[in-house]
């Protein structure tokens, strides 16, 4: 599946409204490891049906502080969330973020 970048609240509350449940990752432009975990995160989304979903921390800085404020959620970069049910069910970090971290979380929704 195809990963949308995002980079607005109103984009975000439009998939919190029309998906049941999907993933964002929060991903640095300059740093090693969220570049790692970004691609994870592509391999993973290339075989899941689930909608997959980017925003870059340098240049959403908003959206990603809007994140942790309403969803209680630590900001973190690189940082995978999967939102279910209009909340933040699974979230994860760093080197955390890996194509069976994300398939193992997307089992248990």
């Amino acid at each position: 599946m195809t990963i949308q970048h995002i980079t607005t609240e109103q984009e975000l509350s439009d998939l919190i409204r029309n998906n049941e449940v999907f993933f964002l990752l929060k991903h640095s432009l300059t740093c090693p490891i969220s570049a790692s975990a970004k691609e994870e995160y592509e391999l993973y989304c290339k075989e899941s049906d689930l909608p997959c979903f980017i925003l870059y921390v340098q240049e959403d800085r908003v959206l990603s502080n809007k994140i942790a404020e309403d969803y209680h959620v630590k900001h973190e970069s690189p940082q995978a969330l999967l939102f279910k049910d209009k909340a933040v069910c699974w979230h994860n970090s760093h080197h955390n973020i890996t194509v069976a971290s994300l398939t193992n979380a997307s089992d248990h929704t």
